[in-house]
C-alpha cells in the first residue's frame, strides 16, 4: 500500500519531509506515525494505513512533495522472515523505538535529533507531561529542569559519545567568536518561507495605511489589580490585557464595519460576525489562530482561548481548522518589548491593531502633570476600502472603550 500525503485542507497543496520516524524494513503497525509532514500552516504526522513492514522510502528528509503523491511503501507482512526487522546498527539506533514512544511533540523529536538529546530522559513540561520543544532545549543547554534524575546505569561498553552540536542558544548570545567569519546557510522552513511570500504580497496588493494612537492603561490594570485573584479562581486562568482589546475591537468594527470586510474583485464584503485573529509568535513561526464569534465570549472565555492557543503554537498541535478565516487581526509586540510598529496587514482582511509596551510617561491630566502606564497603538489599514478619517475614529473609539472599561459592558 501507497503512504501519500494527504489532503489537510483545501488552501494546502504542498508541504516538505520534515523526517521518517521510521526506517526501511521497520515493522509498523497501523496508525503507527511514520513520517512528519511540514506545510505553511502546521505540522502533522501520517500514520501508516495498515500493518506491515515498511519495504521504501520514496521521498527523503527535506524533499518537497505535494498533497497525493507516494512517500513510500508499506508491504503487508506474511510470514515472520518478512517481519523482522534489520537488526540495530548502532547503540544509538537500539534506543530508537523507546524515543518513538515518547510522548512528544514533533518540534521537540526534530530538536532532539539535532541536538542528540535522548527524549526518553526529559521531564516534559506539556500536559500530561509532554516533551515540549523548550524542555529538549533546556536539556541540550545543562538545565536542571529538563530532564529527569538519573537512575543507576548499567555497566557500559564503550563511553558515550560527546554531542555532535552545539546547544540551542538565544539569539543574543548565539555570536561568533573573535575572528569567526565563518557562514551557515539555512533553509528556511515551508512556513517562513510562507510568511515571507506573504507579507511581500500583502505591501504589493494593498494600499496600506497606519495611525497611531496612545491608550492610559490606568483603568484597566485597576480593574486586574482589584479582580485578579478571584478571576483566576473562578476561571482557572489569569486576567490579561488581551481580553480588554478583543472587546474593544469587536466594539469599534461595530461602529465601523468596512475595517471588517475584505475586497473581491470590485466588491466589499461586509461581514456580520466577528472572528479575531490573535497573533501568537512560536519557535517555528507566527501563527495567527482564530477566536471565533468574540462578540459571544465573555472575557474569561477569550483568555481561556488565547491561553490555549499559546500552548499549542509552541507544542505544533494547532489544527487548520484553528487558523482559517479571520475577519480583523490583533497582534502584540509589546510582549517582547517593542514601543511602537507599523504592523502588516494579514490579507485578505483590510485591517490589524498593533499593541505595544506599557510604559509609566508624564501625561497632562486635568491641566496637571501625571505619571500613567501608557501604550501606544497602531491601526494599519487597506486605504482602498478604508478612509483615513475612519481609522483614525475607529482608533479612538478602541481607545475609549479601554480606558473606560465598563463602557465595554455597555457597548
Amino acid at each position: 500500500m501507497n503512504i501519500v500525503v494527504p489532503e489537510v485542507g483545501e488552501s494546502i497543496v504542498d508541504a516538505r519531509v520534515a523526517k521518517w520516524l521510521r526506517r526501511e524494513g521497520d515493522v509498523v503497525a497501523p496508525g503507527d506515525p511514520l513520517v512528519e509532514l511540514e506545510t505553511d500552516k502546521i505540522d502533522l504526522e501520517v500514520p501508516a494505513p495498515q500493518g506491515g513492514v515498511l519495504k521504501r522510502i520514496d521521498r527523503k528528509d527535506g524533499e518537497d512533495v505535494k498533497v497525493g503523491e507516494v512517500l513510500g511503501v508499506i508491504e503487508e507482512a506474511v510470514g515472520a522472515g518478512q517481519a523482522a526487522t534489520p537488526a540495530p546498527a548502532s547503540s544509538k539506533d537500539a534506543a530508537q523505538p523507546a524515543v518513538d514512544k515518547t510522548r512528544s511533540t514533533p518540534t521537540a523529536r526534530r530538536a532532539a535529533q539535532e541536538h542528540d538529546v535522548d527524549l526518553s530522559r526529559v521531564r516534559g513540561s506539556g500536559d500530561a507531561g509532554r516533551v515540549m520543544r523548550r524542555d529538549v532545549e533546556q536539556a541540550a543547554t545543562g538545565g536542571n529542569g529538563g530532564t529527569v534524575a538519573s537512575p543507576p546505569a548499567a555497566p557500559a561498553v564503550t563511553a558515550p559519545e560527546p554531542p555532535k552540536t552545539r546547544p540551542i542558544l538565544p539569539v543574543a548570545e548565539a555570536r561568533p567568536r573573535p575572528g569567526d567569519r565563518s557562514e551557515e546557510r539555512v533553509r528556511m522552513s515551508k512556513r517562513r518561507a510562507t510568511i515571507a511570500k506573504r507579507l511581500v504580497e500583502a505591501q504589493s496588493t494593498a494600499a496600506m495605511l497606519t495611525t497611531f494612537n496612545e491608550v492610559d492603561m490606568s483603568a484597566v490594570m485597576a480593574l486586574r489589580d482589584r479582580h485578579k485573584q478571584s478571576f483566576k479562581e473562578r476561571h482557572g486562568v489569569g486576567l490579561g490585557i488581551a481580553s480588554f482589546f478583543v472587546k474593544a475591537a469587536v466594539g469599534a468594527l461595530r461602529a465601523f464595519p468596512r475595517l471588517n470586510a475584505e475586497i473581491q474583485g470590485d466588491e466589499m464584503v461586509l461581514k456580520h460576525y466577528f472572528d479575531i485573529g490573535v497573533a501568537v509568535g512560536a519557535s517555528e513561526g507566527l501563527v495567527v489562530p482564530i477566536i471565533r464569534d468574540a462578540d459571544r465570549l465573555s472575557f474569561a472565555q477569550i483568555e481561556q482561548q488565547i491561553r490555549e492557543f499559546a500552548k499549542r503554537a509552541e507544542d505544533g498541535s494547532l489544527s487548520l481548522a484553528d487558523l482559517r478565516g479571520g475577519t480583523f487581526t490583533i497582534t502584540n509586540g509589546g510582549v517582547f518589548g517593542s514601543l511602537l510598529s507599523t504592523p502588516i496587514l494579514n490579507p485578505p482582511q483590510v485591517g490589524i491593531l498593533g499593541l505595544h509596551a506599557i510604559q509609566q510617561r508624564p501625561i497632562a491630566v486635568n491641566g496637571q502633570v501625571a505619571v500613567h502606564p501608557m501604550m501606544y497603538v497602531a491601526l494599519t489599514y487597506d486605504h482602498r476600502i478604508v478612509d483615513g478619517a475612519e481609522a483614525v475614529q475607529f482608533l479612538v473609539r478602541v481607545k475609549q472603550l479601554v480606558e473606560d472599561p465598563g463602557a465595554l459592558l455597555l457597548d
